[in-house]
Formats: structure tokens, C-alpha cells, sequence
């Protein structure tokens, strides 16, 4: 099974609009991504859930127009900043289906290291805006990054 995990596009700043949705550029690259994507990988989750927040809403359904997920796009509880990777560590361990996370950091990060290290305080990985990273679970029991893929080198 193959999860990507992907930090929201870059974002407006509270100041700018509380509801930070992306900006112009947060768009492109987020865009950019999406079609590199479908385009030159195998990239094809079953299902897109992103936190609900509307950034990581808009960064899924960018994505999700171009990978076209037959489970379709869902925000879900548990992807917010600060919020627990254990539930999502948890609901992994049944999963069977490749799977797109949209969320946020710290809690992106977060997770990566539970599920790397058994330990969510651990470094393990560093997330960029629209960035995906690429775990893949080995015999149903261990994760290892698989690969990492950045804005800037898709175009």
C-alpha cells in the first residue's frame, strides 16, 4: 500500500483572510503537481481525504481533478495541525487501497514519524507546500518513505 502525503499549497496568512485559502502561486504549484502526477507516475490513490481546513480542501481538489480517485475526496477528522497521528496510525493498519492525505504541519510530520519510528517526535522527513511524500507499507506492518516529490522540480 502506498500513502502520499501532501502539505496543503502554499496560503494566504490569517492577517490577509482567516480562512487562508491558497494564493495564486499556491495554486500553480498545487496545479503543477496534480498534472506532473498524472502525467509521469503511477500516482492512482483510491481516495483523497484532506482536513477539512480550506486550504487542504482546495490542495485535495486540485489534486483529485487530475488523479481522478474512485473513492472521490473527503475531509476526515484527525488531519488538523495539532491534532493526534495515532487515530490516522490506527486506521491505516486495515487499509489495503492507496491513499492520499492533504493536511497540515506539524501534524503531517507528525504521523510520517509514528508510523516510520513508532515515535511522532522523531524527524524524519521535511514536508514543503504542496510537496507529496510517498510512504509505502511493507507485509502489512512497516512503513518506509518510498520517495519524496517537490514543486520545484516538476516545472
Amino acid at each position: 500500500m502506498n500513502l502520499y502525503l501532501i502539505q496543503h499549497g502554499t496560503a494566504t496568512s490569517k492577517d490577509e483572510d482567516p480562512d487562508r485559502p491558497l494564493t495564486e502561486a499556491g495554486e500553480d504549484e498545487t496545479n503543477r503537481m496534480a498534472l506532473y502526477l498524472s502525467l509521469h507516475t503511477d500516482v492512482r490513490p483510491h481516495k483523497i481525504f484532506h482536513s477539512g481546513k480550506l486550504r487542504a480542501r482546495q490542495t485535495a481538489e486540485i489534486l483529485a481533478e487530475a488523479l481522478n480517485p474512485g473513492g472521490g475526496v473527503e475531509a476526515a477528522d484527525g488531519l488538523s495541525p495539532s491534532d493526534d497521528p495515532n487515530a490516522w496510525a490506527d486506521k491505516l493498519k486495515d487499509k489495503k487501497n492507496d491513499l492520499m492525505l492533504v493536511g497540515h504541519l506539524p501534524y503531517l510530520s507528525r504521523l510520517t514519524s509514528l508510523l516510520i519510528t513508532e515515535d511522532p517526535d522523531k524527524f524524519v522527513v521535511n514536508f514543503r507546500n504542496s510537496g507529496v511524500v510517498c510512504l509505502y507499507r511493507i507485509e502489512n506492518a512497516f512503513w518506509c518513505v518510498n520517495w519524496v516529490l517537490l514543486p520545484e522540480l516538476v516545472g
